[in-house]
């Protein structure tokens, strides 16, 4: 038997690309992507995913040299295709770390902050609270499975090839991360405006009564206000962060529609 350089080329590309776009959303994406799942369990579920779609896509691979330097490019377009989908979802994650922040703030926990096992980084405590139960909402939700079905739908709208992303679809994208402040704002504004008004009152009892030591008697009335506020709030949670992501689905299959040819 012979194989010859353009069947190990065609091999090639008809695997390694489409495993480059799987691996850039598996990179960003929640939950795929977090720091404490271990890179060779990432890769394995990479090249799971990677070896049921090929053989439902397309099989008009572009005719390009696997191993020349126009694959660098084919290389480039994949990865910020897969890359640009695991981001969309990866800042609704970020504006609910943010809304959780301000209502840290707003209550008087802003200090108390631990390692965020998603990114890696210190975050508050209570954005750790709202992030775990977002990421279970997501998962209740098949929002992993979701992601790969438009994944795979991604190889129908932009096919494999030099030709990917567009400036546009990209401008489009950088304007979704406003959702970062938006969604944050829709996530914190009840409890925020609740402790808004305790702040207030406890700022008249100062102007009433000056010799009153607002100092000691302030910082632990409004954090149990805080979080009476946020037990009567947190219900409200799932919801919001259920209609962010179904505005980033949205705004995936909005981009790949336009982004194909």
């Amino acid at each position: 038997m012979v194989i010859t350089g353009a069947e190990i080329t065609a091999w090639v590309g008809a695997y390694f690309w489409p495993l480059v776009r799987v691996g850039g959303v598996l990179m960003t994406a929640p939950v795929f992507g977090s720091k404490p799942v271990p890179v060779r369990i990432r890769l394995i579920i990479t090249l799971a995913i990677t070896s049921v779609i090929v053989p439902v896509i397309s099989p008009n691979m572009p005719a390009v040299d696997a191993f020349g330097p126009m694959s660098i490019l084919v290389v480039a377009q994949q990865l910020l295709i897969g890359v640009a989908m695991g981001f969309a979802f990866q800042l609704v994650i970020s504006a609910v770390i943010t809304g959780g922040q301000a209502i840290g703030l707003q209550m008087g926990l802003g200090f108390a902050v631990m390692v965020d096992p998603q990114n890696g980084s210190q975050a508050p405590v209570l954005s750790q609270l709202y992030v775990l139960m977002v990421l279970l909402a997501f998962l209740l939700m098949d929002g992993h499975l979701l992601l790969i079905e438009i994944l795979a739908d991604s190889f129908r709208s932009i096919p494999i090839g030099v030709e990917g992303l567009r400036p546009d679809d990209l401008w489009q994208l950088l304007k979704w991360a406003s959702i970062i402040f938006s969604g944050a704002l829709s996530l914190a504004l009840p409890a925020i405006a609740s402790l808004l008004v305790v702040n207030i009152a406890f700022g008249i009892m100062t102007r009433a009564a000056p010799q009153l030591n607002i100092f000691a008697i302030g910082f632990p009335v409004t954090m149990m206000i805080g979080f009476g506020v946020i037990l009567v709030t947190l219900p409200s949670v799932i919801p919001n962060s259920s209609e962010l992501f179904n505005q980033t689905y949205h705004l995936i299959q909005q981009i790949l529609r336009t982004g194909g040819p």
